[in-house]
């Protein structure tokens, strides 16, 4: 017999049952549901609403569930329709009248938007955890590759110097900003719903301020009726997984282009490459590749989220129940990409000569050449002019700014001297960028300390 049987004179037909259930997914939340009710039962009997032999009862049968269903003793049913109804069955099979007395000054609406939240707040630490491995990578990456230099790129043109550290470092500042976001997101949803009932509260004098300190909350959400109809803080997890995913996706499209023999910048290793069927010489990047095309199933899990929640009128829906899936599959999603991207990027190979011999071409430091026109006086418009016409007559001669000769120089400006071939050195082009974010040396080094620092503080 259902928990809710009493107001009914039929059975649930087969088909609805199956349709209305929840336990094939939701059945993850054992150890939340467990700890919240374990917190209310305690507050039942503190309060006086239940006798405190009844809630000492309660919490000793819900902890031998707890061991049983982690020693895989117990198989939830179909027939109790979610985790909440199955541990409630559980109980009251195991400890009799007792049991009976859990749900008292509570309702499933408090009791899974609490299952929820536990749940996400502990799921937050992990991932924020993964990408703080992710930064120690790109650290050691950006350390051992302070000079290597490599073209930057604007509309996917070669357009300025640079170094893989700098670019590194790129990356590690995002990744930087998805872990604040995440933290922000974990501040946000340290409220207790736990005690808001059904909507409204309850009659019986519950203690919401217990029941959020034995959970481990800050403090028990304001407002009732927001209490449980509140999905916001999912929304947020799922909106920074996705702003953390089109990160990884937009790393993993340049690890894509790096290791491809139109670029070979990088060399992936063997453990984290894949070949083909049919073609012996192949190498193929699938796990940037996957981590790509999974991104778009975290967005999805944003765009469920935000489309359930769009129309629903206060307070608790059934629609919601449609949240489990997005969050679970989202989370899973992003704990699965992490590890292995990182121990991609750990392992890859850096090809020094090939980046180096890509910078050569392109004409990477035109501007440099301009600047150097104007450290000797002349207006950057004219100076961008000049320089603008020196590599017309390098496309035309087949020539680069390193190898026109001083008489070609001083055809457009008498203000060419034979410095200008240091100047426009690709080191010096670097490392004379000191400016502060910059990827000379000494700028990159303390962008390093920046990222180490923040990374110490969170270990």
């Amino acid at each position: 017999m259902k928990l809710w049987a009493g107001r009914f004179q039929k059975e649930t037909d087969t088909l609805v049952n199956d349709f209305n259930s929840s336990i094939g997914f939701d059945a993850r939340l054992y150890k939340q549901d467990i700890a919240g009710s374990i917190a209310h039962a305690e507050m039942l009997g503190k309060t006086g609403i239940i006798e405190e032999h009844e809630a000492e009862t309660i919490v000793s049968g819900l902890k031998a569930i707890l061991a049983d269903v982690e020693a895989g003793q117990v198989e939830f049913s179909l027939e109790n329709e979610d985790i909440h109804m199955n541990i409630e069955a559980l109980l009251t099979q195991r400890v009799g009248e007792a049991g009976k007395r859990l749900h008292t000054a509570r309702s499933r609406n408090d009791q899974v938007a609490v299952d929820t939240r536990l749940y996400v707040r502990e799921e937050i630490p992990a991932i924020i955890s993964q990408v703080l491995d992710l930064e120690d990578v790109l650290v050691k990456k950006a350390k051992a590759n302070l000079e290597t230099v490599m073209p930057g790129y604007t509309h996917m043109q070669r357009a300025q110097p640079t170094t893989f550290g700098h670019y590194m470092m790129a990356y590690a500042n995002m990744f930087k900003r998805d872990i604040t976001r995440l933290e922000d997101c974990l501040e946000r949803l340290d409220e207790c719903p736990l005690g808001a009932g059904a909507l409204a509260t309850s009659t019986y004098p519950v203690d919401r301020f217990q029941t959020a300190a034995a959970l481990g909350f800050a403090k028990p959400t304001d407002n009732s009726m927001d209490s449980v109809s509140d999905r916001d803080y999912a929304i947020e997890l799922l909106s920074a997984l996705s702003i953390l995913m089109m990160h990884l996706s937009r790393f993993s499209e340049e690890i894509i282009l790096w290791c491809s023999w139109e670029f070979k910048y990088v060399d992936l290793d063997d453990a984290y490459s894949t070949g083909s069927s049919i073609m012996p010489q192949k190498k193929n990047p699938d796990v940037a590749e996957l981590v790509r095309g999974k991104t778009g199933r975290v967005y999805g899990n944003l765009v469920t989220l935000l489309t359930v929640m769009k129309a629903l009128p206060l307070a608790y829906n059934k629609d919601m129940q449609e949240d489990k899936e997005a969050i679970f599959d989202a989370i899973d999603t992003v704990e699965l990409c992490l590890p292995v991207f990182a121990a991609m990027v750990d392992t890859l190979t850096v090809r020094p000569r090939d980046m180096a011999k890509a910078a050569s071409g392109g004409f990477i430091n035109a501007t440099d050449c301009a600047d150097y026109l104007v450290k000797k006086g002349l207006p950057f418009r004219e100076a961008y002019m000049i320089v603008g016409r020196l590599v017309n007559l390098c496309i035309k001669t087949g020539d680069t700014l390193d190898t026109l000769t001083l008489r070609d120089f001083r055809a457009v400006s008498g203000l060419f001297d034979t410095d200008v071939y240091q100047a426009l050195a690709l080191k010096t082009c670097v490392n004379g960028r000191k400016v502060y974010g910059g990827p000379a040396r000494e700028s990159v080094e303390k962008q390093i300390a920046l990222i180490e620092e923040f990374v110490a503080a969170r270990r």
